[in-house]
């Protein structure tokens, strides 16, 4: 028979645990002992299930603690943990891929599209640098601006530009707009694209755009001003209406009722809220506004981009995910920035920069000008006297709401004091330029007259001026430094000829100390500022689309930010209803 491992067998006769063979033949009568077996090796799970199981059992101990089953509190925890992470994963992939597609709705461009390139601005004793941006409203005649009036004649043009000034210590902001119609010398600038090359022209300042892009706008700004620009932001006609809409509208107010025949804007008396078309036909409508000149434009320009901004900082968008999200779709397809301001980041980083600007510190003006003496009727020109009174503060860092005040470094008295650092006369070369003459009236440059001056600075000790042979025509005179270790020198030279602080300007281009004699500047050896009449000569006040007026920085020029004045409406009757 087979006998199994611990399976008992009866024989007779025989006991438990005896010990001697079986009888031969014998029967079965007891229980026969077999071989005492070891006993089979215990499984995990039986040796986990046993009770009473010792503790401390080393390697099979450690191994019945892994196999404990987890409390359901951690597996939860765990599968949460995870589905967090994965969550935050998927939306910080979604942002960078969004932020991305934003990025790649943004046009850039060369900021700088000219020769003459400014220095940036200086810090201030606190380390703190202004900041300068050319703000810019594109008159495209490409794709759905044709459909809203961008035309297809004349090439693109700049009609809005106006200059953002942010203070050092971002106190204050002045805004500074130019009529478009205002001639300028317009500077050789050169296509980035195409290579091709504009030659500097004098023509007017609208259509720099068109001379390779806003680069050449910015160039054209910083050989006006004096001012070096260090971003620039443009909106097509297609963006205007999409911000708008984006924004929910801007408000604007109006004495009157008002109608435009060529801009199609019809808005009853009061406060307006205008938004897609409105939006454009408002910015675009120039003589249903005041007396129909290109200033009244300018100044209704102003006030809505002064109502944007403070709706845009207002705005439920900002807080409403689609709204923001709209908004930015329509901000970013609309705008052309240089290379500096080419991503979502660069202009959010803008933006908190400027953020802490009080709103009651804004300040809005138009460039002081003069109806333009080759066709008063039609275009102005900048005021030489006053509008570089206007640029000085800039240049300064002087708030137009703090005119009074002086430069920091005049009240301290340490060394941008001339009479502190200067050197002595000998030891300055000087260049003198012969810029009398106007090329626009053909008026002619005084012979000679470079000779004279430098003749007078010899006569006062400064024996290195030389006189430059070559004449350049210059409205105002200009005294240019090289780099600002040139600086003091230039003022202390300023000084002895009695010019103003205004003049005073550096200049990269510049060989040295180099002074341009104006055509403000045409006899005597000490300057003597214009007067008013003399100025304003050549002008006219016939009621023209130049407006007939001079323009001076003063308080009634001056429009705060939150300002409501509403605009005046043309008379005439066909600008009412």
């Amino acid at each position: 028979m087979t006998v199994e491992v611990g399976d008992p067998v009866r024989r007779s006769g025989i006991r438990d645990g005896g010990g001697g063979p079986a009888a031969e033949g014998g029967r079965d009568e007891g229980t026969v002992p077999l071989p005492r077996a070891e006993p089979a090796a215990t499984t995990e799970a039986e040796a986990e299930a046993k009770p009473g199981s010792p503790a401390g059992g080393g390697r099979a101990e450690t191994r019945r603690a892994r196999k404990k089953a987890k409390p359901r509190w951690r597996r939860v925890l765990l599968w949460t943990s995870g589905s967090l992470a994965f969550l935050v994963l998927a939306a910080a992939a979604a942002v960078y891929f969004y932020i991305e597609h934003l990025n790649g709705n943004i046009e850039s461009d060369e900021l700088n599209l000219g020769n003459n390139r400014l220095e940036r601005s200086q810090p201030n004793a606190d380390g703190q640098v202004p900041l300068n941006i050319l703000l810019l409203g594109s008159d495209s005649r490409e794709g759905a601006n044709q459909e809203l009036g961008g035309g297809s004649e004349g090439g693109e043009r700049a009609d809005v530009q106006l200059l953002m000034h942010a203070s050092a210590d971002r106190s204050n902001i002045t805004l500074i707009s130019v009529p478009r119609d205002t001639v300028v010398d317009i500077p050789e600038c050169t296509d980035p694209e195409t290579g091709e090359v504009y030659p500097e022209t004098r023509d007017r300042i609208n259509s720099s755009l068109g001379h390779g892009g806003p680069g050449c706008v910015v160039a054209t700004w910083e050989e006006m001003t004096g001012i070096p620009i260090d971003h620039f932001m443009m909106l097509d006609f297609q963006g205007v209406v999409s911000m708008a809409d984006a924004v929910g509208g801007v408000p604007v107010c109006v004495q009157q009722n008002i109608q435009d025949p060529e801009s199609h804007l019809r808005l009853p008396a009061g406060e307006n809220i205008v938004e897609g078309e409105d939006a454009l036909r408002w910015l675009r409508t120039r003589h249903a506004f005041g007396d129909g000149s290109d200033v009244g434009r300018t100044r209704a320009q102003q006030m809505y981009l002064s109502n944007m901004a403070d709706e845009l900082q207002n705005s439920t968008s900002l807080t409403n995910p689609t709204e923001l999200m709209d908004l930015a779709e329509a901000a970013t397809n609309a705008l052309t920035v240089d290379n500096g301001l080419a991503s979502v980041q660069d202009l959010y980083g803008l933006g908190e920069d400027l953020r802490s600007v009080p709103g009651d510190r804004i300040n809005s003006i138009t460039m002081p000008w003069l109806p333009d003496p080759a066709n008063p009727d039609v275009t102005v020109v900048p005021d030489p006297a006053e509008s570089e009174e206007l640029f000085a503060l800039v240049r300064d860092d002087i708030a137009l709401d703090d005119q009074d005040a002086a430069p920091a470094e005049e009240d301290e008295g340490e060394s941008a004091s001339p009479e502190a650092t200067a050197d002595p006369p000998a030891e300055v070369p000087v260049t003198v330029r012969n810029g009398t003459g106007d090329v626009a009236t053909g008026e002619p440059p005084v012979d000679g007259r470079a000779s004279d001056i430098t003749e007078a600075l010899v006569a006062q000790g400064y024996t290195g001026a030389t006189t430059d042979p070559v004449p350049e025509p210059q409205a105002s005179s200009q005294l240019l430094y090289q780099e600002e270790a040139d600086r003091a020198n230039a003022e202390a030279l300023a000084e002895a000829l009695g010019l103003p602080h205004s003049v005073v300007r550096i200049s990269p281009s510049a060989d040295g100390i180099t002074l341009i004699v104006g055509n403000d500047w045409r006899e005597g050896t000490g300057y003597q500022e214009p007067t008013p009449d003399e100025s304003a000569e050549g002008g006219s006040d016939s009621g023209s689309d130049a407006g007939g007026e001079e323009q001076a920085v003063d308080d009634e020029a001056i429009l705060f930010g939150d300002q409501e004045d509403c605009m005046e409406v043309n008379p005439l009757p066909q600008y009412t209803w």
